[in-house]
């Protein structure tokens, strides 16, 4: 295989550094799986091309910053949201000016308001694209009576279709008709970043009881993560406390189903946590639940961040790539979306059965290390992108 400097030079573009515009809707530290993606895209292409990154700022107020590898990152204004997508003028603008002389455009699917920048930007025709597909829009129906026309448009105009596995490509309603550049990298995780952090017991130091079993949640408190069924089936186990990572517009709701079902007691709401405290809620939790209930969940990474420290997953068998993560009786359990009976039959199984737990933990280690490292990830996705910027030769 070339190295990226032959092929830059292959292409008569050795003098030229190539430019990329990185488009998405929000940047570490904010935590979420795209997020984790897109932050991975990040450190594949640094050094290897010119990249500034456009993103929507959390505080509403225009900002500059840089990520740790020292690139600009520029978080446009952002008064307000509709149906969960921020608004803002400001990252249109942006978008035009910093798009103008990129030689690749990297954005993220779905996002309505990069396509729109897109489009408003003429399609950038002198610059390559691509897209990375994270799923299909699910519940906001409304929306994409309005964002469809725009989707369309924008995966005819990329050069290249990214997903993390080929069943979002199967349960797709769009991606059918654009099969011939869909291409499958899995995601991965800096396993050597995971296995120097800093370890803290932050899940054991809260636990009301000390001999209970740790199980932890991460995620965005919202309709598909499933977290109102997960509370359900807390209230028909024993043995374990859990601790739910993240926030949300259900948040309140969550808490209040807590008191409810009268479990408080055994429940702890820990709301966002810092990089390195997550990874400590990780290392120190004893099982991870991943509830999902809605093909809304295409991955689920948060199951390769607790697998990479040996611990086992409990996911649901959704039509997407989440049960081919972690697998169902080696690397923990796979039980019905929605299903709060069989999501408490697997916790106590895996609560009070030691030796199946440790079995399935060090399945869960062993499988992330072989498929999920992101060296291999990062590989792929330089390989492809110079593929994508040689094929015609970069354009000054």
């Amino acid at each position: 295989m070339n190295t990226e400097k032959e092929m830059i030079q292959s292409s008569g573009t050795e003098n030229k550094k190539i430019k990329m515009l990185h488009a998405a809707k929000w940047y570490t530290p904010v935590v979420g799986g795209i997020e984790t993606v897109a932050e991975a895209i990040t450190g594949a292409m640094h050094g290897v091309v010119d990249m500034s990154i456009l993103v929507c700022s959390e505080h509403k107020e225009r900002e500059l910053c840089l990520t740790l590898e020292g690139i600009e990152i520029y978080k446009a204004k952002t008064p307000g949201k509709l149906f969960s997508m921020p608004l803002s003028f400001d990252y249109i603008k942006a978008f035009r000016k910093m798009s103008k002389d990129a030689d690749i455009i990297q954005l993220h699917a779905p996002f309505p308001l990069s396509d729109f920048a897109l489009f408003l930007s003429g399609g950038r025709k002198k610059s390559k694209k691509v897209v990375w597909w994270h799923s299909d829009v699910v519940k906001q129906k409304k929306l994409m009576f309005f964002y469809k026309p725009l989707m369309k448009w924008m995966l005819r105009k990329v050069d290249k279709i990214y997903v993390a596995s080929e069943a979002i490509i199967a349960q797709s309603k769009y991606l059918g008709k654009y099969k011939e550049k869909v291409e499958v990298i899995p995601f991965g995780i800096s396993i050597k970043k995971y296995e120097k952090a800093e370890k803290k017991p932050i899940l054991t130091e809260k636990l009301n009881d000390k001999s209970k079993i740790k199980l932890l949640f991460v995620g965005r408190l919202v309709s598909y993560k499933g977290v109102d069924v997960l509370l359900e089936a807390m209230s028909k186990t024993n043995g374990a406390e859990l601790f739910i990572i993240g926030s949300g517009e259900l948040e309140n709701q969550l808490f209040a189903q807590t008191e409810n079902l009268r479990i408080s007691e055994k429940v702890h709401f820990l709301g966002t946590v810092e990089e390195n405290d997550l990874k400590s809620a990780f290392s120190d939790c004893d099982i991870l639940v991943l509830p999902s209930v809605t093909r809304a969940e295409c991955f689920g990474l948060v199951q390769i961040e607790a697998m990479v420290y040996g611990k086992p997953v409990i996911n649901t068998s959704l039509p997407t790539a989440v049960p081919e993560v972690s697998i169902d009786k080696i690397s923990g359990l796979t039980v019905s979306p929605g299903n709060s009976d069989e999501l408490a039959c697997a916790i106590n199984k895996l609560v009070n059965d030691e030796e199946f737990r440790e079995e399935c933990g060090r399945a869960a280690r062993k499988r992330c290390v072989e498929h999920y490292n992101i060296d291999i990830m990062q590989e792929k996705i330089r390989a492809s992108y110079m593929e994508i910027l040689c094929k015609d030769g970069v354009k000054s």
